[in-house]
């Protein structure tokens, strides 16, 4: 067969089901074998949109997600993508087409080095020199891509290569399991855990994982050991918990870097230091217990004392079966920190001045989407809003990314993850910057069929950035623009769009626009001056008294 087609007859035995991107003349052949095959190719206007589409699949499923480009300017555009999956852990493969190797038809056109461009944002990247290598190569890609700690890859396929005919066949696919954790290391993360007066738990972008959920709720309802989780650990357990004591989502001073600082002891379940840390977390503040499938990674902020190394779920189980809850702990003294959390996330809820306040906006939203619906989250301040005052319900409910933190990627994403559960509300909140680097997606998602609200959050300007020059007191300058009709731009896409002229007509329009379907479009205004009101100094006055 020619080696295109063994290419993809590769990915389908691999389980891919989408193969996102732009082709070009380098990838006819293998657009010629995908046409012939299982797999649906989706095309989008974008490569670096068509890597975020790809590595949300991966996000979503623990399986690798496809993106294809051509040479060139089609691969350097994936780069961004490439990070994004890289940096937040997501399985993503890549493959970009490339001039013939053996014979030059136009000399130096186009021809970067894709590989040495993409290897140092990759785990793997190479190039197939020979059809008879496909099997190998893309068998391990997906194997390197998928395993513990997932992370992007990247395949060049050469347009003579992919014009070969090989008798090759391909390698099946297997299920590799985890290894289980050591029981010594076991039984001195159980005798920590008992000798320790305030333990805390952690859950971080690792624990988001579809087996973990379910022992680490086991282990936290056995125990009664309140959680807090990173932005990328949100909803792996049921945050209407009363156990549940926030999300960290400022940089410092916030309820939950109090209960942090407080606990001398903090059960960190799936830490990855990629995504920003928490707090300080060393021998020299507390014990420090990481739960993770691989090894620590030893920084300045991030030093455990004992390190439980395996399978998260079999090590939470595993603990879990071993432990005696304590008598003695102290947990009832994290109980007002949690209440002081909950009064200050209850303010201005009901504020009806408009543009809307965040704190109604969150809680708006909150109450509009359904308890199993999607939000698929953009990069910008109303990020910091939804991790620390929208609490998650279900596994993979809230999607954001803490690693990267790159713009342009939440209507992407939204696309994905409708793609994948059709079945679920998917609402995506983006700012009107990310939203203007994404906007030629909306034809994708049109094209494609889907239900998806797109909510932009209205500030004319790049409001995180604006406030964190506020902070520094430095003169607002150079972060402001003006906005197209978002209401006459979404009809112009066959869309239907809405733009918000008061408070008490968000979550109307969030509910009217889930029942309707298709795509809709929300104009929703902001009132960021609430960032400098509600954190900073304003917050570390409400907190220090715990510390």
């Amino acid at each position: 067969m020619k080696a295109s087609v063994l290419f993809v007859r590769c990915l389908e035995e691999e389980g891919i089901k989408y193969v996102f991107g732009v082709p070009g003349e380098e990838t006819l052949d293998l657009l010629e074998a995908i046409r012939d095959s299982s797999l649906q190719f989706i095309i989008t206007h974008d490569e670096q949109a068509a890597a975020f589409m790809a590595a949300t699949v991966g996000r979503l499923t623990g399986k690798v997600g496809v993106a294809l480009s051509t040479l060139g300017p089609g691969a350097t555009n994936l780069a961004t993508g490439v990070a994004y999956a890289q940096l937040g852990g997501m399985p993503l493969l890549v493959v970009t087409g490339q001039k013939p190797i053996r014979k030059s038809k136009q000399g130096r056109f186009q021809i970067v080095d894709t590989v040495g461009i993409l290897r140092p944002i990759t785990k793997m990247a190479a190039t197939i020199v020979g059809a008879d290598r496909i099997p190998s190569m893309v068998h391990e890609a997906v194997r390197v891509a998928e395993f513990e700690r997932p992370g992007a890859v990247h395949l060049e396929l050469p347009e003579d290569v992919a014009a070969e005919e090989t008798d090759v066949i391909v390698i099946a696919a297997q299920k590799v399991r985890r290894p289980g954790p050591d029981p010594k290391a076991v039984a001195a993360a159980v005798a920590a855990l008992e000798r320790a007066k305030r333990p805390l738990i952690l859950v971080a972008s690792g624990a988001n994982r579809k087996l973990v959920r379910k022992h680490l709720h086991v282990f936290i309802e056995k125990t009664g050991i309140p959680f807090v989780t990173t932005q990328m650990g949100k909803g792996v357990e049921d945050e209407s918990s009363a156990l549940y004591h926030g999300t960290a989502a400022v940089s410092d001073n916030d309820f939950v870097h109090a209960a942090l600082t407080r606990a001398d002891l903090v059960l960190v379940v799936g830490h990855d230091i990629t995504e920003k840390p928490p707090v300080v977390l060393t021998q020299a503040h507390h014990e420090v217990i990481h739960i993770n499938f691989y090894p620590a990674t030893i920084d300045d902020v991030y030093v455990p004392t004992c390190e439980v190394v395996g399978d998260i779920a079999h090590s939470l189980w595993a603990i879990g079966e071993a432990i005696k809850p304590s008598t003695h702990w102290e947990l009832d003294s994290f109980m007002k920190l949690r209440e002081a959390l909950l009064s200050d996330i209850a303010e201005q809820v009901n504020d009806e001045s408009f543009p809307l306040k965040p704190q109604r906006f969150v809680h708006d939203l909150r109450s509009a989407v359904p308890q199993h619906g999607i939000l698929s989250l953009d990069n910008g301040m109303y990020k910091i809003w939804i991790a620390r005052n929208y609490p998650a319900f279900e596994q993979s409910s809230v999607l954001l990314d803490n690693a990267l933190a790159t713009m342009g990627a939440g209507l992407a994403g939204g696309i994905a993850a409708k793609l994948l559960h059709p079945e679920r509300p998917v609402v995506v909140v983006t700012g009107d910057g990310g939203f203007m680097m994404s906007v030629a997606e909306l034809e994708t998602a049109k094209r494609l069929g889907l239900d998806l609200v797109v909510v932009i959050v209205d500030d004319e300007g790049y409001g995180m950035i604006r406030w964190k020059q506020e902070e520094m007191h430095f003169a607002d300058f150079g972060l402001s623009f003006k906005n197209p009709d978002f209401v006459k731009l979404a009809e112009s896409f066959g869309a239907h769009g809405t733009r918000i002229s008061s408070a008490a007509a968000f979550a109307p329009a969030i509910e009217k626009a889930i029942v309707e379907g298709g795509i809709q479009l929300i104009d929703c205004p902001i009132d960021y001056t609430q960032n400098s009101l509600q954190f900073g100094d304003a917050l570390n006055s409400k907190t220090k008294k715990f510390y």
